[in-house]
């Protein structure tokens, strides 16, 4: 095993001679003895991926960004196994997962409970072994769907590696020993506003990106996506606060303004084009025209093989219960792969794949008219451009 920080090549004697650290530099080895589903992860391996996402520490990255990567890589060493379901099979066993994680929380207090009664921690510790199983058990794992025909969207073959909790863990291990530059923290924001010189907010943006969750906001604010588009990025829940009222205030004054709903492929980020275009703290009864840039389910479908798409039975859910004027905006095909609990998030997107997408859609979509959808074919490598019909 070889360290990272000098390359000196560490056998399992050395390893365990000096306790673990690089025989030349001390350097302490994070994945000594780690193994996820029969693969060894090393510390080479978990520095590459790193390198490899950050682009060797050029762009910021979120932490669910490096799951997907490292979960994909995962998969590239496994053996696939291949199980053919219907969609109420999908839908029941995402139930059972949810079934055995509260089961799993429950032994945990129950161990608590137990344990402070009878004042022992040995009680707590065996309660809390069986409660982690079953929480494990229960987590969802990455899924790939495999489309022979949009239209067959009932029956579909998926493959399972490395789960979001495992990998986090894996992070957590490394940031332990290892600072990681790049990678970006939760997003946080303070109420207080931000003071902005009037000569700056007398100024207006031609664009606007809003995304649906802030931690794609505050991606895109990091790798001043916003400073080399010339626009602004904002989540539709208000990050970043600080600056939120003022850079609205700005966006109104601008009658030709073209803003960019940029949103993962779920019951909710389907529906953000309609909240901006409705909401009175949005754009409603305004001038400026949205357009839908992704994701949707038609460039999932489109993409096949390509993409990693998660299975929820709480999306199936949603994704019936979505309101006529979404629905209308949707094609039966895309409203029957919702209605299966499938989703995709912006986050599976490698960053600086994310950072194109964005690009050419905003450059490809400068002639679009009025309301409408501005769809990137996603591929591997390359992607065109898919321009869909105005809203109406």
């Amino acid at each position: 095993m070889k360290c990272i920080k000098c390359g000196t090549d560490n056998n399992l004697r050395d390893r365990r001679i000096n306790s673990g650290r690089c025989k030349k530099c001390q350097h302490r080895f994070v994945f000594e003895s780690t193994t996820i589903n029969g693969v060894k992860i090393t510390d080479a391996m978990f520095a590459k991926a790193i390198a490899d996402i950050s682009v060797n520490d050029t762009l910021f990255f979120t932490s669910q960004q490096l799951c997907y990567f490292f979960g994909k890589r995962f998969k590239e060493k496994i053996p696939r196994v291949f199980y053919t379901t219907t969609t109420s099979e999908t839908v029941e066993r995402q139930k059972n997962g949810t079934f055995w994680e509260i089961l799993g929380w429950l032994i945990i207090a129950l161990g608590l409970i137990c344990s402070v009664s009878t004042l022992s921690i040995v009680l707590f510790v065996v309660f809390s072994y069986f409660g982690i199983v079953f929480i494990n058990y229960g987590r969802p794992t990455f899924r790939k769907i495999y489309h022979q025909h949009a239209h067959q969207t009932s029956n579909k073959a998926q493959t399972f590696s490395i789960n979001f909790y495992q990998c986090q863990s894996c992070i957590n291990q490394w940031k332990a020993i290892n600072p990681i530059a790049k990678m970006l923290p939760p997003p946080r924001d303070t109420n207080e506003n931000a003071t902005v010189s009037p000569d700056v907010s007398a100024y207006s943006f031609d664009r606007l990106v809003v995304c649906d969750r802030p931690e794609i906001a505050q991606f895109l604010i990091a790798n001043n996506f916003h400073f080399e588009n010339n626009c602004a990025v904002l989540s539709v829940t208000g990050y970043p606060q600080s600056i939120f009222d003022t850079i609205m205030q700005m966006l109104r004054r601008n009658p030709h303004l073209k803003v960019y709903a940029l949103h993962d492929c779920t019951p909710r980020g389907i529906g953000l084009v309609n909240q901006l275009r409705t909401s009175p703290n949005w754009f409603q009864n305004s001038s400026a025209i949205i357009i839908d840039i992704g994701l949707v389910p038609w460039q999932i479908i489109a993409a096949g093989e390509s993409m990693l798409v998660l299975n929820s039975w709480e999306y199936a859910r949603d994704a019936v219960q979505l309101p006529p004027e979404i629905r209308q905006d949707l094609l039966s095909e895309e409203l029957e792969w919702l209605e299966a609990g499938n989703f995709v998030e912006l986050e599976s997107l490698r960053p600086q794949r994310l950072i194109q997408i964005l690009n050419r859609g905003i450059a490809e979509s400068r002639n679009l008219g009025r309301d409408g959808r501005c769809c990137i074919l996603l591929g591997d490598e390359e992607s065109s451009i898919y321009v869909v019909d105005s809203f109406g």
